[in-house]
């Protein structure tokens, strides 16, 4: 099928501002511009029309700002955040493309930017973890600044930032009376690109360490804190709220078992390869592991998402170790003990959604299932061509979880 973007893999990240549409992150003609500036070229290509675009938002806001319209410079300003985060994932991996580096600083420059000049100035924060201290953002809920409402701690995935999740969710939230808590956890954003701190699988040490600082803002009401992940997310929440009584409410878009099962999946059904000898992906036979590895590789889009994403966000440099560190992020063990009321999504061509069936049969707490079709035009990944049925579905289950 014909996508905006002459490339495939560049229409599969190209595309993802269209679901900001509805929050001010992007307009259909912006994007197309950008699909009609790449044409047929490369990463590269891609990666520089996008900046290009971010550059002329900017500058537009300097100059709307410097004639006191801050109502414009702000919408440039994080339109532009954008823009430049679309410009990442092609150049994604390890070692750290300076270009990657760049633009984020860049992005993240436009986000505050723009936040700072919204009727509630929004500055960027930290987040104690132990030695280190993870960025984030307070999202005060629309026309209650100051005052105690419900918050929600959103988790990104694999390669999201925090310009997504406010795009993607906390807009809508803040509209409907939530504050957010907005950060990035080892593995993603700033922790990775310029710490280099990898992922890890133990998420309820992330999430403890954020719901200890939410507790101390004194808008936020601790009896009423929900915790939201999408896409890998879908699992990075779960994990966190196993760990985290003081979780009132959880969202898993989609509810995910963990990294693993999806290589256990493929090398059973496309190989044949018996159940017994995937049981540990990292033991797998070497025989196996090439047959995997040559697979991977003549897939550009598997390529992306295992040897450039996943060997740089695992901190590993090989297909084995990184099998052997999906094995580590898993909710066998853990999802008994969520007892917390909790909403699985479940978008009907997502194929990260493919066992949220299961995952809910195995949830013990309060749950509640919830499924998007392709039919409403919310059938993808984390329904990012209908974000706002999401955001609507989602928070009204919230409002009535917190009644």
């Amino acid at each position: 099928m014909a996508g905006l973007f002459r490339d495939e893999f560049h229409d599969e990240f190209g595309t993802w501002p269209l679901a900001y549409i509805p929050y001010g992150g992007a307009d259909f003609g912006e994007v197309k511009a950008v699909a009609d500036a790449v044409g047929d070229g490369d990463d590269g290509a891609f990666h520089d029309a996008w900046v290009a675009a971010a550059d002329r938002l900017v500058a537009e806001a300097d100059a709307t700002r410097a004639k006191g319209h801050l109502a414009s410079a702000r919408e440039f300003y994080l339109r532009a955040s954008v823009f430049y985060g679309a410009s990442l994932h092609p150049i994604y991996g390890a070692p750290v493309d300076p270009r990657l580096v760049a633009a984020f600083r860049k992005q993240v420059a436009a986000l505050d930017a723009g936040l700072a000049l919204g009727p509630e100035p929004v500055r960027p924060i930290t987040i104690p973890f132990g030695d280190l201290a993870m960025p984030a953002y307070f999202i005060p809920a629309e026309g209650f600044a100051g005052q105690v409402r419900p918050l929600i701690i959103n988790t990104n995935g694999y390669d999201g930032t925090i310009t997504d999740m406010y795009f993607a969710s906390a807009i809508a939230a803040s509209k409907r009376g939530y504050h957010s808590l907005l950060f990035d956890g080892p593995g993603q954003g700033a922790m990775l690109y310029e710490q280099g701190i990898p992922f890890r699988a133990d998420w309820e040490t992330v999430i403890r360490a954020v719901v200890d600082f939410a507790v101390t803002e004194p808008m936020v009401d601790p009896a009423r804190i929900a915790l939201s992940g999408w896409s890998l997310g879908g699992y990075l929440a779960p994990r966190g709220a196993s760990g985290e009584p003081r979780i009132a409410a959880l969202v898993a878009d989609p509810g995910s078992w963990g990294i693993a099962e999806g290589f256990r999946q493929m090398l059973v059904t496309k190989f044949g390869v018996p159940a017994e000898a995937v049981r540990d992906m990292g033991q797998l036979d070497g025989a196996i592991l090439a047959k995997l590895d040559a697979f991977i590789r003549g897939n550009r889009s598997l390529t992306w998402k295992v040897i450039q994403r996943g060997f740089w966000t695992h901190g590993v440099d090989n297909l084995r170790d990184y099998l052997a560190s999906t094995e580590l992020f898993t909710m066998n063990g853990h999802i008994e003990r969520i007892t917390c009321p909790t909403l699985v999504t479940q978008a009907e061509n997502d194929g990260l959604a493919a066992g949220a069936g299961s995952f809910l049969d195995a949830l013990r707490c309060p749950k509640t299932l919830l499924r998007f079709s392709a039919s409403e035009g919310a059938g993808a990944h984390c329904e990012m061509m209908n974000r706002s049925l999401l955001n609507r579905r989602v928070l009204d289950w919230l409002d009535e979880t917190f009644a």
